[in-house]
């Protein structure tokens, strides 16, 4: 018999009206809600320091709310990483909203990812060749990337909600399907091709359908409604993905495709926490409308370390913009820049990077107006157009709130100061953080489940 798995969240701002949809008429066995990216977990680590009972995805009532009286009646197992920071305080909310709603559950928390205590001013961060104390930053939080292992003895607990921190976003699929199908740990085979599957719903839409129409080419239809994904996954391994029946969106041997090479840097050796999982000899056949089945995944032993992630406070991000219309504004806008460029650097002494760009002319493909190239040299590479609509956006990472808010100022400055034609401001300050990778051996991590019943 199948194991029908659904992904309900891709990421921390996902919408939530497709994932009620697959908890109510999905028939699933397990509802999947990743919601952790690598800077939302640092930033998790700055709100938990301003207050104890925060760290965790503030959407987290909002989103299991919608769901949970449906996974329930379904007898839908829930797994999560909404923990973020704060695994503990994310278990005690859904307690206390399951309350409310009247409903009985048993939720397990699964610890041990937050390795914070365990970095010192000598840990080495591999990627930039210096130790925590060379970086010069203050380390906000650092978590290990746990794997199913970490998982399974939460479902043992026959939960309906398991809530976790730092979890590979795969292994929050594997974990289901290795403890339903008692698939062993070093079952290389089995969780290589459970990882497959992870990896096609995690990311939600982008497998049916988003972040891959591009019309005239590509058409996605009722692209306004898509539906989440969900696969039946058999006791091989193998497994169909598919959308329920009336939403929008599509499940082709394209989506699949671009979704299995999403993010994976070689797909013979992706590294997990569970295993190195070989995609090449992955075959797709379309057995249906939005039906595509997914054979030949593998995978060899798992790697003997266990990726971490240190956030560091990085200070303060400033961004302001300002916009030119008409005739030359491109090169308005340049003189604008130029401007903001030299001031700050004259008249408020800063030595920090700034990135200026020219939305409309210049900005992810050219580096020109990024690196304070004349304006003749940025405007050549928008010879024979003249849009009539740029907008300047500069922006900065800096220690100093002072400094932060003089970019703010000086762009502001710019409606009375600056070219003709301008206005439009809108300028914000929010605090940054940057992160670095480290590798720890799995002996230094030390899980544990606390489960607790509304």
């Amino acid at each position: 018999m199948s194991i029908r798995i659904g992904g309900g969240a891709g990421f921390a701002g996902d919408r939530i009206d497709p994932a009620v949809d697959l908890a109510r008429r999905g028939r699933l066995d397990f509802l999947v809600f990743e919601c952790l990216a690598e800077r939302t977990l640092a930033y998790g680590h700055l709100a938990r320091m301003a207050d104890p009972a925060k760290g965790h995805d503030p959407r987290i009532e909002r989103r299991l709310g919608a769901v949970l009286q449906a996974c329930v009646e379904n007898r839908t197992t829930i797994i999560t990483n909404m923990g973020v920071s704060n695994p503990l305080a994310a278990g005690r909310a859904t307690v206390e909203l399951a309350r409310r709603m009247g409903l009985g559950l048993r939720v397990a928390v699964v610890t041990g990812d937050d390795l914070t205590a365990t970095i010192t001013p000598g840990t080495s961060l591999p990627e930039i060749g210096k130790t925590v104390g060379e970086h010069g930053l203050r380390v906000v939080g650092a978590n290990a990337y746990l794997g199913a292992e970490a998982i399974l003895p939460a479902l043992d607990r026959e939960p309906h909600v398991v809530i976790t921190g730092r979890v590979a976003d795969p292994s929050l699929f594997v974990a289901p399907l290795a403890h339903r199908r008692g698939w062993k740990l070093d079952d290389w085979h089995h969780l290589g091709a459970a990882t497959a599957v992870g990896h096609l719903l995690e990311c939600t839409t982008q497998v049916t359908g988003g972040y891959f129409a591009d019309p005239p080419y590509k058409i996605v239809p009722n692209i306004a409604y898509l539906g989440f994904p969900y696969a039946e996954v058999e006791p091989d391994g193998t497994a169909s993905i598919t959308k329920l029946d009336g939403t929008g969106g599509l499940v082709s041997e394209l989506t699949v495709k671009e979704q299995l090479l999403y993010e994976v840097h070689d797909p013979r050796a992706y590294l997990t926490p569970d295993v190195t999982a070989d995609f090449s000899g992955v075959r797709l056949l379309q057995g249906g409308p939005d039906r595509v089945q997914v054979t030949g995944a593998t995978g060899r032993e798992r790697p003997a370390t266990l990726k971490a992630i240190v956030g560091f406070d990085g200070g303060f991000l400033a961004e302001a913009e300002f916009s030119y219309a008409g005739p030359g504004a491109a090169t308005r806008a340049m003189l604008a820049a130029q401007i903001v460029r030299e001031r700050m650097q004259q008249v408020h002494k800063s030595g920090e990077e700034l990135r200026v760009d020219l939305i409309g002319v210049a900005s992810l493909h050219a580096s020109a107006c990024a690196s304070g190239a004349s304006a003749a040299a940025a405007l050549s590479e928008v010879t024979g157009r003249d849009p009539h609509d740029v907008r300047i956006r500069a922006a900065m990472r800096t220690p100093d709130r002072a400094v932060a808010q003089a970019l703010l100022e000086e762009v502001e400055s710019l409606w009375l100061s600056g070219p003709a034609g301008g206005g439009g401001y809108r300028g914000n300050i929010t605090p940054a953080v940057t992160t670095q990778p480290i590798y720890v051996e799995r002996a230094a991590i030390e899980v544990g489940v606390e489960v607790m019943q509304s």
